[in-house]
């Protein structure tokens, strides 16, 4: 295809470029797309860090920033016991404990041992 028929005019330099550009308008909507899913990127971040650390500072309310639980360091910390209620499993160093006879029982939580000592009481009391 001839020159001439691709542009009726000379232009120079950088006009001469962007006038055998076939799309300078794409290529600008590409470029400001680029730009806008980077801001979303780095606002969306920004976020999540944001809430990261409110939700870290949520669990810290209770106790005192430098605070820790006393925890045996033993082998008997490390071992599992199953809460009779719930059935969650958790260490026995944190279990709170119930002895009923000869039997030690793991509870995970005051409600929980609560409830299974309801539950002791109303089978007493219906014999």
């Amino acid at each position: 295809m001839p020159l001439h028929t691709l542009a009726p005019h000379r232009t120079t330099g950088i006009l001469n470029c962007v006038a055998r550009w076939p799309h300078p308008i794409k290529l600008m909507t590409f470029l400001a797309r680029i730009v806008r899913f980077l801001f979303w990127l780095l606002v969306i971040s920004w976020s999540m860090a944001i809430l990261r650390r409110l939700v870290g500072k949520m669990g810290h309310q209770g106790r005192p920033e430098n605070s820790t639980m006393d925890v045996e360091n033993d082998a008997t910390s490390k071992k599992l016991v199953r809460d009779p209620i719930c059935g969650m499993h958790i260490a026995e160093g944190l279990a709170l404990t119930l002895r009923q006879g000869n039997e030690l029982l793991y509870f995970c939580s005051a409600d929980c041992r609560d409830q299974y000592l309801g539950r002791t009481q109303k089978f007493a009391s219906n014999g």
